[in-house]
């Protein structure tokens, strides 16, 4: 039996963050954790266990999830973008993107293009 890709969840908004942990679980993916700021995903990045990720781009308070972008191509981990229509940073222009409101098809689309 082959591992189950475990993902991390960033998102600021518990309700959604549950729905994609609910969809991960149906598409036959573990949640490596959730994070609702960039300090608290750096963390869960930093302690490892994180085959690929799904960034809310804007979270609360302004916030942009660009560091932890950033420290994940450092890494090597793929991850999707999720966004409403935000602008993308140059840098992550090229990922994959989740457009809002999430499907469980759009998820799936997004991580298969990992």
């Amino acid at each position: 039996m082959t591992e189950r890709m475990r993902i991390l969840i960033v998102e600021d908004e518990p309700l959604i963050a549950m729905m994609l942990e609910d969809f991960l679980d149906a598409l036959g993916k573990d949640v490596a954790g959730t994070a609702e700021t960039v300090s608290s995903a750096l963390d869960q990045v930093s302690r490892g266990g994180v085959d690929a990720a799904i960034l809310d781009v804007n979270l609360r308070g302004g916030e942009k999830s660009w560091p932890v972008a950033d420290a994940l191509a450092e890494k090597g981990i793929p991850f999707v973008l999720a966004t409403g229509g935000d602008t993308l940073a140059p840098a992550h222009a090229g990922r994959p993107v989740l457009a809002k409101p999430f499907t469980m098809d759009g998820v799936e689309q997004a991580l298969g293009a990992l």
